[in-house]
């Protein structure tokens, strides 16, 4: 038998008393706006929260959503100071001899000013000399041209540039979409709709910046010191960058180790994790700084205090990780699918107890499939399965096999009835897909992905089945984010310009034009050559002496520019001139606002 919530201990106080530990002042009132006066935070949303578990969410979420909720300046140790509830991600503040170092400087660059003024109210105007990115997600970095302007170190690990820049650009529209779903913005901040994302109450929606690192972290115990500062790194603590402050005995484990099961692949779309090398990680923090720490901080939530709790903390999360991959592993090579891994797999009981094991942003069920994805990829081996009909075309089918829509609505509603609401979620999703005007079984999934989401634990399962229903009642609601910021766009190699071109080209299109652009970027001193043959955009570096439908010599900067459709003054050509126009009259462009609920 699975732990109920009776198992859990909600008499357990010591995580509300940590997360109040250390604190100095709350930013008042809660708010943050862009210079415009658009609001891009409001922790004061939150309000309701203090209040008693309502029977719309589950009680184990509620009190995570709780302790997420907190905000303001916290101590800590002696000269670290953190800012939480201020955005997903925390905030981090280290005093060095003249300044101040910043560790993760939030997503957006409204909410990092907060944060810092916040500090300085509190601790004086110390400047900021430094800054350290600890992963290459955006709520790591993308607020750091709210704290500096740049011309301090910016220390990350290795790959780190390229990693956050292709993340944002590649799948930048598709993944800023299932963002919607995944963290709410659109759902009312209530009992009833959006009550945090698991990792913290939700994700800002100021403006997006990067300035790039100009310190690599390449090996396990690379020393660094910044205003006096001495800092000792580990830079493949799973998927983020640990170090230890030695004279502060404080140890950063970025999100690797946090207070809660953390995804493997996240619901909004990423590159698949690696739950042996994250388990790996994880011991490797407790073998190099497990002795040497009295405090361990993390990018989100409160920090774990004393040596014996640290190592517990770690201790647990290193085995959460490589129990579900091993245990993954075990039964898919008895011939489990994903889908059925995860319905039978639990975690042991000591972890299934521990509160910072829930699963409240990854879950088991969500880790298993990635687990699953990343040794045997999407097929399930089963052969009925290799060449279905997408999903609209299938739910015809479906649903003319089950006797029409209405027929399908009255057997979704005998489920709900019964309390099978996945079941009916299936059906009723067929009859959605099927006829998109069936209002009856639109209006009735709406209710079904509603009470699922109001007896989610998980935080994103909650936002996704309400973003659904909400869908579903009043249409697409677009996304706030911008997907190509001006500072991820100035990040990109060239190689990276051209193969987010690439991803562009509409392959039909193009399949009868061939063309070969040289492209000599003055300021760079480099030669690329861009070839459209067979409807794919083929690059290459160096390219060998041979003559080019069009050269162009220009910089960087014009190259942006032209490729945005810009007209840009300077470039000289040479050859063919229609050779661009060609190239750019087979490119397409996202739809940042596709459908997800319906065909």
């Amino acid at each position: 038998m699975r732990l109920g919530m009776a198992d859990l201990a909600f008499h357990d106080g010591s995580d509300f008393a940590n997360a109040d530990r250390g604190f100095i002042a709350k930013l008042s009132p809660g708010v943050i706006k862009t210079a415009d006066g658009r609001v891009v935070w409001d922790i004061e949303s939150y309000d309701f929260l203090r209040g008693e578990c309502p029977e719309t969410a589950h009680p184990s979420l509620w009190r995570q959503s709780q302790l997420c909720a907190k905000q303001g300046l916290y101590e800590v140790t002696d000269g670290v100071y953190q800012v939480r509830g201020l955005d997903l991600s925390n905030m981090t503040l280290v005093e060095g001899d003249t300044g101040v170092i910043v560790i993760d400087p939030l997503i957006s660059t409204e909410c990092a000013a907060a944060a810092l003024k916040l500090y300085r109210a509190h601790r004086g105007r110390r400047p900021v000399v430094g800054v350290i990115y600890t992963h290459s997600h955006v709520d790591h970095f993308g607020g750091v041209r709210g704290v500096t302007r740049g011309g301090v170190p910016i220390l990350a690990h290795a790959g780190f540039l390229e990693h956050a820049v292709s993340e944002s650009v590649y799948a930048g529209p598709a993944t800023t979409r299932r963002s919607v779903y995944m963290y709410g913005p659109a759902l009312p901040r209530s009992p009833e709709g959006q009550i945090g994302c698991g990792l913290g109450p939700t994700a800002s929606t100021g403006t997006l910046s990067l300035i790039p690192p100009t310190v690599d972290v390449t090996r396990a115990g690379q020393e660094e010191t910044v205003d006096g500062v001495r800092m000792v790194f580990l830079p493949s603590a799973g998927a983020e960058m640990a170090f230890l402050l030695p004279e502060h005995r404080a140890l950063c484990l970025a999100e690797s180790a946090t207070h809660n099961q953390h995804t493997l692949l996240s619901l909004r779309g990423a590159m698949v994790g690696d739950a042996r090398a994250w388990a790996r990680g994880l011991n490797d923090v407790l073998s190099l700084f497990g002795d040497r720490a009295e405090v361990a901080f993390a990018s989100h939530r409160w920090p774990t205090w004393g040596g014996d709790e640290i190592a517990r903390l770690l201790t647990q999360q290193r085995d959460l990780y490589a129990y579900l991959h091993d245990q993954t592993l075990r039964l898919l090579n008895k011939g489990l699918t994903a889908a059925e891994i995860a319905e039978v797999l639990r975690l042991p009981p000591e972890l299934e107890r521990s509160w910072h094991a829930r699963g409240y942003h990854g879950s088991t069920s969500d880790n298993v499939k990635a687990v699953y994805q990343r040794y045997l990829g999407w097929f399930d081996g089963n052969p009925a399965h290799l060449w279905e009909h997408p999903p609209r075309e299938a739910a015809i089918r479906y649903v003319e096999c089950l006797g029409g829509g209405a027929a399908v609505v009255e057997f979704a509603r005998r489920y709900m009835r019964e309390n099978d609401l996945r079941f009916a979620a299936q059906l009723l999703n067929h009859a959605v897909f099927a006829d998109e005007g069936n209002k009856e079984a639109r209006d009735l999934l709406a209710e079904v992905y509603t009470r699922l989401g109001h007896g989610a634990e998980n935080a994103t399962w909650r936002n996704f089945y309400l973003m659904g229903a909400l869908e579903l009642a009043d249409g697409i609601v677009p996304a706030s984010a911008d997907t190509t910021p001006r500072d991820l766009v100035a990040a990109l190699t060239v190689e990276q310009i051209f193969d987010s071109l690439a991803v562009r080209v509409d392959g039909p299109r193009a399949w009868r034009e061939r063309l070969a652009i040289d492209w000599h970027l003055t300021d760079l001193g480099e030669r690329h050559r861009t070839t459209l043959s067979n409807g794919a955009l083929i690059h290459q570096v160096d390219p060998p002496d041979e003559t080019a439908d069009l050269t162009l010599r220009l910089t960087r900067e014009q190259l942006l520019g032209l490729l945005a459709g810009r007209g840009v003054e300077g470039v000289e050509r040479e050859g063919d001139t229609t050779a661009l126009r060609r190239l750019v009259a087979v490119l397409d462009h996202p739809v940042p606002d596709f459908a997800i609920v319906t065909a």
